[in-house]
């Protein structure tokens, strides 16, 4: 979870128990707050619907299921002086659910904007522990120029990625298999995205040190160096 996340998470529950302890100052008999906080946690749950909003989903919630339990448990044992005791927290806890909803949408804006996706800087900060891995036989023996990287991100270019143009030119116009040069045969490894991202990505290198490729969830960027980025390894 990233730092953004945890802040709104945190004002959300504050929130709540602001409005828990408002209904609890008004009302002449005071339930027990034990079964008041299990109120409202069975008030949360609802029918609920998923809505994509920027490639992710957030839950967007239609029917107090948890209510209408606690309803019907109130009812089946006559406790209907009860139930209007703590109704208001069953519908408290539903309530909080479009909460989460506003608080779910604002972390998906305000992290984008924070972190671009489309910015190499988001994925790659700190380069002190990184190193390379080969991942095909068809790259050399080389190391990353920590470096010639970093003087370099700032000036990366953003490219589209050809995957069904590259992936013929690696796999399909080749005579023989044992031919075949990996367009991205190094990946990067222990590098830092930029603090409280909490991104997760993986980092490929092209085979001429000038390209870098990051895959994102389902989504994948493509950056272009002037100068090349890996050095003959001693």
């Amino acid at each position: 979870m990233n730092a953004i996340a945890i802040i709104m998470n945190v004002v959300t529950w504050l929130a709540l128990f602001i409005m828990i302890g408002r209904v609890y100052k008004k009302q002449e008999m005071k339930p027990k707050i034990w079964k008041v906080l299990i109120v409202v946690l069975v008030g949360l749950f609802s029918v609920s619907i998923n809505i994509p909003v920027m490639e992710q989903q957030v839950k967007l919630a239609i029917l107090p299921l948890g209510a209408w339990i606690l309803y019907w448990i109130y009812s089946r044992r006559n406790e209907g002086m009860s139930w209007r005791r703590y109704r208001q927290y069953a519908w408290i806890g539903f309530i909080v659910n479009y909460f989460f909803l506003i608080m779910s949408l604002l972390i998906i804006f305000i992290h984008g904007w924070i972190y671009p996706k489309d910015e190499i800087s988001t994925y790659i900060s700190d380069l002190q522990d990184s190193s390379i891995t080969k991942t095909h036989p068809s790259g050399q023996n080389v190391s990353l120029d920590q470096e010639a990287l970093f003087s370099q991100l700032k000036e990366a270019t953003r490219k589209p990625v050809y995957s069904e143009k590259w992936y013929y030119e690696t796999y399909v116009n080749v005579e023989h298999e044992t031919k075949i040069d990996e367009r991205f045969p190094y990946q990067l490894a222990g590098v830092t995205p930029k603090l409280g991202s909490g991104i997760i990505s993986t980092i490929f290198l092209e085979q001429n040190g000038k390209g870098i490729l990051i895959s994102h969830g389902q989504e994948q960027f493509y950056f272009r160096l002037a100068a090349p980025i890996l050095k003959e390894a001693k």
